[in-house]
């Protein structure tokens, strides 16, 4: 039986039976493998490359110099490991009436550092500004000082002159263009001044009394491989809790950056979703393939049963051709996605700033699996019918129901369908909301569909056009086949405006997320009487209607009645906001970009303390709705019911507050305020401007943040933009597959009709109205479900702003009766061509 399976597989092949089934498998597997090598690449070298962010894989953050132990232990892992001290101070130049001080955020770093990332350093202070540089993996030397550009103007100095630290002084060698390691928090805002750390001891700066923070930073030799960095931190965290060590902090980039880490998470969720599609459509097209297969070989079935072929028989050798046709198509296609992505790398390398890690043998396996389980799946029912063909089809060539076993076969399809999307998603809440949009999409296009054929049938005698008459006969023939083809071809072109119109506005809506105008200055230290002047001072630099917010410095006391200290909690995130103030601010409404996820926004009443409280830092300290919190803001004590919990959008590096009280009960707090702007340029003379006037202002630019996110942004939307280039191919396979799936039927009648007496010009005439008929619907079907699919996934999924755009319907329409035309074009040209009788005797 192989035997007789390998001679129909050679015979199908020349035939040209198998070649769109293989193409449409090849096609499947190399987008599903290219997009998975090319995932797996990305997503290990993202997560390796955000690590600059911290400058390590993992930093340990402590009040007081590391342990010895634990430096030992990680040496004796084979991590790699760099310190810096970081502490607030004056940095002073010149002498006596002459001297300038500025608040200065000292950094003392040890060789080698950052471990993850460089620095970028150079002597031309706009370049410095405009965070262009040099790349280095150096650190000052002993007696040398880096520092940010921006300080310079306040200590009115330059690059050669000397300043002074404490008990030393320094000579200024270096301005700072991009410290990868900075982070966006407000110890890190004043300008930094870099030391080598040798010379800290010498400065007199670090005492008892100091508020120093130490960190120690570690990674791994392999920047692609992560396992010792995770059996570290175990072993460390476990040290951390027997000796219950205080005012000790781990960082990874998921709990240190949290505005990269919501990057990182949106790209992988871009990511997954190019898998979904094209999931999806290399199901449909397998499928709409294998019925094609299987309608085609109806009658060389029953000539097999007539020649003594029992069911069995002729099922194993079927389902023998489909598994070597599955696993060719499945090397081949795993061959030519390898292939693929080594073109995208190509495409997009110059975005990409490092090498990205090699590739693994895992995106293979999973293609290979992924192409056997699409032939299982998807081409298992059509084999399972070409097992039931009636011997007497020979004579009458009517097609017997699937059988029981047929019909549940589409199950087991519909159950491959579901594990692929969660296999290749890796979320399940995106899976199943996309899986369910095409499932949903499949069961209301077909009633559309159906509705449709029932409309034109009362519509078949309101048009005296004898195309028009001979369009819908057609389409009203074949119902069943026409409900097919109406829904394949608005799935595939769904699956295309998904992939183009809609990914548009959802790419758009990433960027927006950081756009190229956020924040990148922010002032702090604002008085309440200074507040007219420094509003008059941003508008005048072109700052559009700057906002001034109140921040009160308050200590969170008591939860419910019960005090709260470092001991109330065991994670080390909530024990260290036990032990510090926080930034609290209080407004009428909710901040922008700010959304209630639980509860709703205060009304202020007077007498009555209410907060809203950032839900991130509510699951931290354990927070929930109807909660009392009691701040102590210099002696002043709110007790405040929380009314609100909201979600912070990181990214967007506007001012965000974890707490936000009621103005009321805030009447009496000691205020001060601070502002978030965007200043295209002359950042440094507003700066300037602004500390010469009000010397007690803290100007902060985050610009080198911001160019941070935008370049992971970039990456990674260039690489998802080209990725859907191999999703594409899949589509146009279904297209085909839809639009060919009763080319053979199409042929018998046209020639059948030319037999009879129709012209071409009619025939041509029918075939276009029948096929505009038909490509419309499917297109204002997908239209619509391209958008429902991309308004849920915009809402729910990703949390963007939504807005519908009637261009995506009138390109459905349009595309869709293009293929159509096409499609049909294609597929009858040669019957008008070619004699009736020839015609006949070929179908």
């Amino acid at each position: 039986m192989f035997l007789q399976a390998l001679r129909m597989t050679a015979r199908d092949w020349r035939a040209g039976e198998l070649r769109f089934l293989l193409v449409a498998l090849i096609v499947a597997v190399s987008a599903l493998s290219s997009v998975g090598f090319f995932i797996d690449r990305m997503r290990t070298g993202l997560n390796r490359d955000a690590h600059q962010l911290l400058g390590a894989d993992l930093l340990v953050n402590a009040d007081n110099p590391v342990p010895q132990a634990w430096r030992e232990e990680a040496v004796r892992r084979g991590l790699l490991l760099a310190d810096t001290v970081s502490f607030p101070s004056m940095a002073q130049a010149g002498e006596g009436d002459d001297s300038r001080a500025q608040l200065a955020s000292i950094k003392a770093v040890s060789r080698g550092y950052p471990l993850r990332g460089q620095l970028s350093i150079t002597t031309d202070p706009d370049k410095a500004g405009s965070a262009i540089g040099q790349k280095t993996r150096a650190t000052p030397e002993p007696g040398a000082v880096w520092v940010d550009a921006n300080l310079l103007p306040s200590l009115q100095a330059k690059v050669g002159d000397s300043i002074q630290l404490g008990e030393s002084r320094f000579r200024i060698t270096q301005l700072i263009a991009a410290e990868p390691d900075k982070g966006a928090n407000f110890a890190n805002f004043a300008p930094r001044v870099m030391i080598a750390i040798e010379d800290l001891k010498a400065t007199g700066l670090v005492d008892d009394f100091a508020r120093v923070t130490f960190r120690m930073q570690v990674a791994a030799p392999s920047a692609n491989d992560a396992a010792p960095i995770r059996a570290y931190e175990g072993w460390l965290r476990a040290k951390i809790r027997e000796g219950n060590v205080r005012g000790v902090r781990i960082e990874t980039l998921e709990n240190g950056r949290p505005e990269m880490n919501a990057t990182l998470d949106r790209a992988d969720r871009f990511l997954s979703l190019v898998g979904l599609l094209s999931a999806m459509l290399a199901a449909v097209a397998v499928a709409m393939a294998a019925r094609r297969f299987m309608q085609r070989h109806l009658d060389a079935c029953a000539m097999l049963r007539c020649l003594g072929m029992t069911q069995n028989q002729v099922g194993a050798m079927y389902l023998t051709e489909f598994a070597l046709v599955g696993l060719a198509g499945s090397l081949i296609g795993v061959l030519v996605g390898f292939g693929a992505h080594f073109v995208l790398l190509q495409l997009i390398g110059n975005m990409i700033p490092t090498e990205l890690p090699p590739v693994s043998p895992l995106p293979a396996l999973q293609g290979i699996a992924t192409g056997m389980l699409l032939l299982v799946g998807f081409a298992l029912p059509p084999v399972l019918q070409l097992r039931n063909v009636p011997h007497n089809r020979v004579i009458r060539r009517e097609q017997a129901a699937p059988q029981p076993a047929a019909l549940a076969t589409y199950g087991l399809g519909v159950g491959v369908f579901l594990g692929l999307l969660l296999w290749q998603a890796g979320d399940p809440k995106l899976a199943l909301m996309t899986a369910g949009g095409f499932l949903a999409g499949f069961g209301v296009f077909a009633l559309v569909a159906w509705l449709g054929l029932l409309l034109l049938r009362r519509l078949r005698g309101s048009i005296r056009h004898q195309g028009w008459r001979f369009a819908v006969t057609s389409l009203q023939r074949r119902p069943g086949a026409t409900v097919v083809q109406v829904v394949s071809l608005a799935l595939g072109l769904m699956a295309l405006l998904l992939l183009t119109v809609v990914r548009g506005d959802l790419m758009q809506a990433w960027r927006l997320a950081t756009p190229a105008d956020a924040p990148n200055r922010f002032i702090i230290n604002i008085l309440p009487e200074q507040k007219v002047g420094v509003e008059q001072q941003l508008r005048a630099a072109a700052v559009q209607d700057p906002v001034l917010y109140p921040m009160i410095r308050g200590r969170l006391t008591a939860i419910n009645g019960k005090l709260v200290t470092r001991e109330t909690y065991q994670e080390d995130r909530a024990r260290g906001l036990a032990n510090r103030e926080f930034n609290l601010s209080t407004m009428q409404s909710a901040p922008l970009g700010n959304e209630i996820v639980a509860g709703s926004w205060y009304k202020d009443a007077p007498g009555v303390a209410e907060a809203s409280v950032e839900q991130g830092i509510a699951t931290t300290l354990g927070l929930k709705l109807g909660d009392v919190m009691r701040f102590d803001m210099g002696g002043l004590v709110v007790d405040a019911k929380i009314t609100s919990l909201r979600k912070l959008e990181w990214g967007s590096m506007r001012a965000n507050f974890f707490v936000i009280i009621n103005p009321s009960a805030m009447a009496n707090a000691p205020t001060t305020y601070m502002t978030a702007f965007h200043l295209k340029q002359d950042g440094a003379r507003l700066a300037n401007s602004l500390t010469r006037a009000y010397p007690n202002l803290t100007v902060i630019d985050v610009s080198g943040i911001i160019r941070q996110l935008q370049e992971v942004l970039d990456q990674v939307v260039t690489a998802v933009e080209f990725l859907f280039l191999f999703t594409l191919a899949s589509g146009v396979l279904v297209l085909y597959a839809a639009l060919m799936g009763s080319q053979s039927e199409r042929t018998r009648e046209a020639g059948l009709l030319r037999a009879l007496g129709a012209t071409r010009q009619q025939l041509a005439q029918a075939q276009r109205i029948e096929f505009v008929l038909v490509g419309g619907l499917a297109g204002l079907l997908a239209a619509s479900g391209a958008a429902a699919l991309g308004w849920g996934l915009a809402t729910y999924q990703f949390k963007f702003p939504w807005v519908f755009e009637p261009g995506v319907w009138l390109a459905g329409l349009v595309v869709g009766a293009l293929c159509a035309i096409i499609g049909g074009w294609l597929g009858l040209r040669g019957v008008l061509r070619h004699p009736p009788l020839q015609t006949l005797r070929e179908a």
